[in-house]
C-alpha cells in the first residue's frame, strides 16, 4: 500500500459513497495554510500542483485529466492560484516522494498538492493524492479514492472540494450540478426544456423534450426530484420530475394557476404561489398528505417564497406596500415583516443555506440587478447588475450566487447565460452551456 497506510501517525477512517467511492483521510489537527473566505476580496493564495502520476500511460493521462479539473475548479473560486509548472524545481512523480519543502519555498508556493493515479486489477481507478502546508513542512490532508474509470471527473469535484474546506475552514462547493432551463429559437418561438450540467458546466444533458415550456426548476434537499412550472398540457401548473426514473406529476388539484414552487428545508413540503381570481397568495403543500395550506391572506400580490434554511421563516416578495418589497413571516404566515424599503423593486429572493443572507432580483431606473440583504433588512449590496439580470440561487456553502444575464436585444434578437459570482460581488465567471439558459438553481452538496 501507500506511504498514508504505513506512517503508523496517521489516522484512518472508511466512508462508503453511495456512488461506490471509497475514502481514506488523514487530517493533522495543526496548520496555518488557511485563507478567509468571509470578508473583502483578497489575493489569491499560491498553491502547487504538479500532475499525478500513474502506474500506466492511460493512469497518467487521467491523472493529468484530474488536476486540470481540480485546478480550474479552485481557481473558478477566485482564492486559490496555481503556480506555473514551468516554475517547478522538485519532481513529484509518486505519492510517496517526499518533498523538498525548501524547492517549494523558492517558488513562493504556501501549498503543495500532489498524487498518482493507479489502475487496479479489479479494473477500478485508485486516486491518491496529499495537501501540505508549505511553510510547516507538515501533511494537511492525505486522501485515496476508488471508483469506477469513468467516474474520474466527479473524483477530481470531490478532491477540490476536500481542498477547499481544509483551507478555508468552510465546505466546497464543486461536486454539485445546477438545473436549469435550456432555450433556442427565435422570441415567437421560443423552446424551454429542461436541463442539468456539473457546475462547471460539463455533463450536460436533456431532461423535457422541449414540446412544452418549463421555468424555475428547484432541486429537492435530497437531489431525488425537481420541481418547476410547465405549461404540459394547455394549463399552468407545478409538477415534480423524478431525476432517476425521468417520472412527472402534476402537483396537487388546484382551482387556480400555480408558480414559484420551492422544496421546505426537510424536502416534505412545497411552497408556492397560487393565483386565484386575480389574486396572488402564498401556499404550502405537503408531499406525503397531499394537503395545502393558505400561509397569506392579503388582497395585494404575494409571490416567490422562499425558507430560511432552519424552516422557521419564509421570505416572500409583495406589493402591499404599494411597490414590490421583500417581506418575512413565520413558517404558519404569522408576523408578517417588511425588510427592504430602497428605492425601485424587488423580486426573487432566496435564503441562503447559511441562513446569514438573502438574495433577490432588483429593478431600479430601469436596469437590473442581483444583490443580497442580511434577513433584518440591513447590509444591503448589489453584487451583480444587466440589461436582465434574474433568478439568483446559492450555491450549498453560501459564498456564491448563480444568476442569468440576458442581453439588450440586437435587430430583435438577444442571448442569456449563466453566471456565478462571490458575495463580495468579485470573481464573475461565466459558466459555459451549449445555447442560451435561464433559471439556474444549484444543487446540494452531493458528496455529503
Amino acid at each position: 500500500m501507500t506511504l498514508l497506510k504505513k506512517n503508523a501517525l496517521y489516522r484512518f477512517f472508511l466512508v462508503l459513497f453511495c456512488f461506490g467511492f471509497s475514502f481514506l483521510s488523514y487530517r493533522p489537527a495543526y496548520a496555518i495554510l488557511q485563507i478567509d473566505v468571509s470578508g473583502a476580496k483578497s489575493d489569491p493564495l499560491p498553491l502547487a500542483m504538479p500532475y499525478f502520476g500513474g502506474n500506466s500511460a492511460a493512469a497518467k493521462d487521467t491523472g493529468r485529466e484530474i488536476v486540470q479539473v481540480v485546478e480550474n475548479n479552485l481557481v473558478s473560486s477566485g482564492i486559490f492560484r496555481i503556480i506555473d509548472r514551468q516554475a517547478y524545481i522538485q519532481i513529484l512523480d509518486s505519492i510517496n516522494t517526499r518533498p523538498n519543502f525548501e524547492d517549494w519555498k523558492a517558488i513562493k508556493a504556501q501549498g503543495l498538492v500532489y498524487g498518482q493515479v493507479e489502475e487496479t486489477q479489479d479494473g477500478s481507478l485508485r486516486v491518491s493524492y496529499r495537501l501540505f502546508d508549505v511553510y510547516l513542512s507538515q501533511q494537511m490532508e492525505g486522501t485515496s479514492l476508488t471508483t469506477k474509470p469513468e467516474n474520474w471527473r466527479r473524483i477530481a469535484h470531490m478532491i477540490a472540494d476536500q481542498i477547499y474546506q481544509r483551507i478555508t475552514g468552510e465546505k466546497g462547493y464543486f461536486d454539485t450540478r445546477i438545473v436549469y432551463v435550456a432555450e433556442e429559437g427565435d422570441a415567437k418561438n421560443r423552446t424551454k426544456r429542461l436541463a442539468i450540467m456539473d457546475q462547471d458546466g460539463e455533463n450536460k444533458h436533456y431532461l423535457t423534450n422541449g414540446n412544452y415550456m418549463v421555468l424555475t426548476p428547484r432541486f429537492s434537499p435530497n437531489m431525488q426530484q425537481i420541481t418547476y412550472f410547465s405549461y404540459s398540457k394547455g394549463t399552468p401548473r407545478i409538477y415534480l420530475y423524478d431525476i432517476e426514473t425521468g417520472k412527472q406529476s402534476i402537483v396537487g388539484d388546484f382551482p387556480g394557476m400555480t408558480f414559484a414552487p420551492r422544496f421546505s428545508p426537510d424536502g416534505k413540503k412545497l411552497i408556492m404561489s397560487m393565483a386565484f381570481h386575480g389574486n396572488s397568495e402564498i401556499y404550502t403543500f405537503d408531499l406525503e398528505t397531499g394537503r395545502q395550506k393558505r400561509l397569506t391572506n392579503h388582497p395585494a400580490i404575494d409571490t416567490s417564497p422562499s425558507y430560511s434554511p432552519d424552516a422557521k421563516q419564509i421570505v416572500f416578495n409583495s406589493d402591499r406596500g404599494g411597490s414590490q418589497q421583500l417581506y418575512t413571516m413565520n413558517a404558519d404566515g404569522s408576523k408578517v415583516r417588511r425588510i427592504t424599503f430602497g428605492t425601485g423593486t424587488y423580486a426573487t429572493p432566496v435564503w441562503s443555506p447559511r441562513g446569514d443572507y438573502i438574495a433577490f432580483t432588483k429593478i431600479k431606473s430601469g436596469k437590473f440587478y442581483i444583490g443580497i440583504i442580511r434577513p433584518d433588512g440591513s447590509g444591503e449590496r448589489l453584487i451583480a447588475e444587466g440589461y436582465l439580470v434574474e433568478s439568483p440561487s446559492w450555491s450549498p456553502n453560501g459564498r456564491q450566487v448563480l444568476f442569468y444575464r440576458q442581453t439588450p436585444p440586437v435587430n430583435g434578437k438577444s442571448s442569456s447565460k449563466i453566471y456565478a459570482i462571490d458575495i463580495t460581488g468579485h470573481n464573475e465567471r461565466l459558466i459555459d452551456t451549449e445555447g442560451d439558459a435561464s433559471d439556474p438553481t444549484w444543487s446540494p452538496l452531493l458528496s455529503r
